[in-house]
This record gives C-alpha cells, sequence and structure tokens, in this order.
C-alpha cells in the first residue's frame, strides 16, 4: 500500500483532482468539439513513431481514420528502443513498468511474453571513501532516505498552495537530516546527516535532474500507478513490436525531419486543417492534414516553438517553458565474466549480501524506479538468487575517482542477477543530470569505438574496480563491450529524456493540463509522456495513455465508429 492518491494539495479543487487525471478511460477535456465535417473520413498527421505516436495511429486506424506517421529517425519507438552490447539486447530507453495496478504496459508484456521481474530489494552503498557501508548502516540509511522522501511526498500533497516554488527536495532533506541523530555525539551526528544528504542524491537517477532541483511543491506530481515497479528482464522488444505492428502495416515515413507546422482555420474554428512541412531523401516537401498529433518529446517542444504557425497560443508556449525536462542517461558495461556475482568475498571485500537491505514501510510512496526500487512491496517474491551479489550498488559523493572530480553519485544494476537465460554479465549504469551530459558529451567527441570504449571505461573504472572479487591484471574482469546512449546530446529526443519539475515551478499541475488539452481549435494536439495523467507523467505507460486518450479524442469529434475486424 502506498500514499493514497486522492490527497491533494492544500485549496485544490476537489474535481480537478489527481485521481480523476488518473482515469484515462473518463475524458475530461473540455474540448469536446465536433467537426463539421463529421461523417466522412478525415486525414490524420503523426508527427513521431515513438509509443505516443504510434498507439494513437493504432486507435485511429481501428476506428477507419487515415493516418501517416512521420519520423526523423529511421525506426520506430523514439526513446523506446532497444540496442547490443557485445551479444545481449538492451533497452536502450526504459527498463521498468512503473505500477502494476490496471497498467496497459504489464499487460502488453504479458501478451508478448516478455520477462519481467522484481527485485529483492538488496542494495550494496559505497562511501565517499571507496569503502562499503556495512548491511547494517546501509539497511538504516536507506530506511531513513525513504523514510524522508515519505514525509516530502506527503507534506507536498497536502500543502502544495503554499509551498514556496523556489524549496527543493533537498531543502526538505537538510531540514528533516536536522532533527535526526540527537542521541550521538555533535560530530557522529554532522558526519550521519552527511551520509544521508549524499545518499538523498539518488533521487536524481529517478527524475534525470539533481535532487538540488526537485521542486517540492510539485514533488506529488511524481507519484506513480499503485503497485510494483517491475524490471523488464526480457528487454521490451517484443512490446515494441506489437505497439509498432499496426502503424507499419500502413507504412511509416521514415527519416522525414518536421521543419513547421502551419494551422489553417475555418471562420468557425470547426474544421481547420494543418499543413506539416518537412523535409526527406526528396528534399523540402509539405502535405496538409485534417488534425496533426505532435508526439515530438518535451524537449524538442522548448527548442522549436517557432516550428508553429502562427504562434502557439501563450498560455500553451508558458506550458511548454515552465516544466522541466530530465538527462538520463545508460551505459552498459559488458564483461568475459560476471566477477562480482559470486559468494565468494574477498579480503577487501568480506561480506556475502544475503540479507535485504530494504526498506519495507507500506507508506512509503511509488515512485519512478530507475535505482534500487527498496520501496516496493513483493521483494520476498523476488527470482533473484540470495547467493548473487546485490542488485544495485551506489556509489555515494565518490572522492577517490579522478575521472570524476566533482563527485557526481554513481547507480549500478546488476543484469547478471537477472533470471535465467535474461541473465549477463553487465553492469548498468544510470546517469543523470551534469553526469549524463557529460557521458554524451564522451560519446559525441570520441566517435571511433574504440577510442569510446577507453574514455568510457576510465570513467567508470573508479567503479566496477571495487566491487567484490576484483583483480585488476585479471583479463576476465576487464570490460568486453561499452555501449552508451546520449539522449542528452540527441537532437530528436530534444536533449533529454522526459519531464520532471523543478525548482521555481509555480502551476505544474495546471502546465500539464494546458498541453495535454493542445490546441484542438486549430487542429493541433499535442501527445507524449509529458501529456499524460498524473500518475504516469515520464513513463512509457503515460506515454500510451496520452496517445490513446488523443486519438478518442479527435473519434468522438469526426463520429467515427470502430472498424469491424475480418
Amino acid at each position: 500500500m502506498v500514499i493514497s492518491q486522492n490527497t491533494v494539495g492544500a485549496g485544490a479543487d476537489p474535481e480537478n483532482s489527481r485521481i480523476q487525471h488518473d482515469l484515462p478511460s473518463r475524458n475530461r477535456d473540455p474540448a469536446h468539439m465536433l467537426r463539421q465535417a463529421a461523417g466522412r473520413i478525415p486525414h490524420i498527421g503523426i508527427v513521431g513513431a515513438g509509443v505516443a505516436g504510434l498507439r494513437c495511429a493504432e486507435v485511429l486506424l481501428s476506428h477507419g481514420a487515415k493516418v501517416t506517421v512521420f519520423e526523423g529517425r529511421n525506426r520506430v519507438g523514439g526513446r523506446f528502443c532497444q540496442g547490443k552490447v557485445g551479444e545481449h539486447v538492451v533497452d536502450l530507453g526504459p527498463n521498468w513498468i512503473h505500477g502494476t495496478d490496471n497498467n496497459p504496459i504489464l499487460d502488453l508484456a504479458k501478451a508478448t511474453n516478455t520477462t519481467t521481474m522484481n527485485w529483492d530489494g538488496r542494495q550494496s552503498v559505497v562511501d565517499a571513501l571507496g569503502k562499503y557501508l556495512s548491511d547494517k548502516e546501509a539497511t538504516e540509511n536507506t530506511e531513513i532516505v525513504w523514510s524522508i522522501i515519505e514525509q516530502a511526498m506527503k507534506h507536498s500533497n497536502e500543502h502544495s498552495a503554499t509551498i514556496d516554488p523556489k524549496k527543493s527536495l533537498y531543502n526538505f532533506f537538510e531540514e528533516a537530516v536536522e532533527k535526526r541523530f540527537l542521541d550521538v555525539s555533535d560530530e557522529e551526528a554532522k558526519k550521519k546527516r552527511q551520509t544521508i544528504l549524499q545518499m538523498s542524491e539518488m533521487w536524481g537517477a529517478f527524475v534525470g535532474s539533481e535532487i538540488q532541483k526537485q521542486s517540492l511543491k510539485f514533488f506529488w506530481m511524481e507519484e506513480c500507478i499503485d503497485g510494483e515497479n517491475l524490471f523488464v528482464a526480457g528487454t521490451y522488444k517484443k512490446v515494441l513490436q506489437k505497439i509498432a505492428h499496426p502503424a507499419e502495416q500502413t507504412g511509416i515515413r521514415f527519416e522525414c525531419r518536421v521543419k513547421k507546422l502551419v494551422s489553417h482555420s475555418s471562420l468557425d474554428d470547426t474544421d481547420p486543417s494543418v499543413t506539416i512541412e518537412f523535409e526527406d531523401s526528396n528534399g523540402k516537401q509539405d502535405e496538409t492534414f485534417d488534425e496533426v498529433v505532435m508526439t515530438a518529446p518535451l524537449g524538442w517542444l522548448k527548442t522549436n516553438l517557432d516550428a508553429f504557425e502562427p504562434a502557439l497560443p501563450k498560455r500553451l508556449q508558458e506550458g511548454i517553458g515552465a516544466l522541466g525536462y530530465g538527462h538520463l542517461d545508460k551505459v552498459y558495461i559488458t564483461f568475459p565474466t560476471a566477477f562480482w556475482n559470486t559468494s565468494n568475498p574477498t579480503e577487501h571485500n568480506p561480506r556475502e549480501r544475503r540479507t535485504s537491505t530494504t526498506a519495507t514501510s507500506p507508506t512509503i510512496p511509488n515512485v519512478p524506479a530507475t535505482t534500487a526500487p527498496v520501496h516496493q512491496l513483493g521483494a520476498a517474491d523476488s527470482p533473484v538468487d540470495p547467493s548473487h551479489y546485490a542488485g544495485f550498488t551506489s556509489f555515494i559523493a565518490p572522492a577517490y575517482a579522478a575521472s570524476n572530480p566533482t563527485h557526481w553519485n554513481q547507480e549500478a544494476v546488476n543484469l547478471a542477477a537477472l533470471p535465467g537465460d535474461t541473465a549477463h554479465p553487465t553492469l548498468l549504469f544510470y546517469t543523470y543530470g551534469a553526469t549524463s551530459k557529460h557521458v554524451a558529451d564522451i560519446v559525441t567527441q570520441n566517435p571511433d569505438a574504440d577510442e569510446q570504449k577507453r574514455a568510457l571505461i576510465d570513467f567508470f573504472e573508479p567503479y566496477f574496480s571495487r566491487l567484490p572479487n576484483f583483480e585488476p591484471q585479471n583479463k576476465e574482469h576487464q570490460p568486453s563491450h561499452v555501449l552508451a546512449t546520449a539522449w542528452a546530446n540527441d537532437e530528436l529526443a530534444g536533449y533529454g529524456s522526459y519531464a520532471n519539475f523543478q525548482v521555481g515551478l509555480e502551476r505544474g499541475d495546471e502546465d500539464v493540463e494546458v498541453m495535454r488539452k493542445g490546441a484542438p481549435e486549430r487542429g493541433l494536439w499535442l501527445a507524449g509522456e509529458h501529456t499524460a495523467p498524473f500518475v504516469a507523467l515520464g513513463t512509457v505507460t503515460g506515454a500510451w495513455w496520452s496517445g490513446d486518450g488523443v486519438a478518442k479524442r479527435i473519434v468522438q469529434a469526426w463520429k467515427l465508429g470502430e472498424v469491424e475486424k475480418a
């Protein structure tokens, strides 16, 4: 059980509460307009073949609409895609299913026999000097961190209306730790508080930005669907294939870069049209549609507001500009063997982690898990072999890493602990914020594969070299393959990963709602994780729901009936 999702910020209108927006089947949008030409078959242009665009296309096609999908890349999926590190297929975008209660993405995973799992909650913590915390200390500290997050979520839910927009989640942590460790010496209390603050930095890997940038006022918007956070051990490959199939059957225009969207309004605003100007292998072209659904990432919208003609409504521009956009990237490092995954601790790493370092308070909120989901229920049912090394390792404020002079925290996931044939000797490092940008720059500045590999290994060696049993002269302990995403430097990804809520935000919920509404009066709709129901913002489920919702609104506007399947 998690914090009740019926709670809203103080002074909020109950009819506008998050629970209402967590029901995608309910269309509460005021834009229930009826097109004057309702009854004929509309031609809908969809910009982007990511999850939102593909789901939107599927629903529209199932109701008989004509659909054209424009995709800037040479493949489907957007950030929802796979790559290979050595011979192992891995997800370059999402790894998780956020919440299992009534989640369509979980349904798709089951329908495609995609292996999912919950971790057992065990987490190793390496301190600023490169030494492992004891199991007891790691457990206690982790529980304190999640207890403070639970307090912050409750505070944000109950007092959002009066919280200073400039106050961050980190500020809340700073105040909270001062109330702890009052029964020890001042020196020891200071050290313990510093460790908790250092461990709190892990929040950055949940939202793609440093904890100092996380809005406390809108922290409540980070809470997700009830249920567990499942790791997609078998990758999302088969799910993507299933989502993409309907649109691929009609043909997707790949390597089409959309440059401008020109809206043409009718006299009574009931029958607008939109011209898409784009470039492909044949040069500059344009095509006009009855409606256009723009599913480009929030980051792309932020840097391409001049692509809309006439300019988007002022309030919509404000919403796009106000929300944060995070940087979350991944580095997969594969070894000849998972040397760390044995139950053969060395003298330098004297511990067998068979006990759970997990906090299981039933009141802790469900949030987007990218690091250890220590708060989730069901760890006892995890398929992870308890003799394996912990699933997650946090390297906090690593002062020992010469390649990291600013001491950015690092997080690693042990993919050798995955179940059955999904396991492989790979460490997955999540990077966020400034670290993500730094790693993306390494990738961009080293186009030669061998040079890129060496540069990435140099950066991450201080961390994997501290894992159990590591021997620097042993070739089996040296990385064989490295694969890094670089969304932070990717134009089509909007130079980032997904929406978040940063300090200074004053109308975050309204900003999402205005983007969710779009500009239907001019035939322009927005979809993507940034327009999702509040419980699914920043997730695959949110992208799916947003495309589904927009498609159904268009179906209503054109009075389209569902096409009978043969």
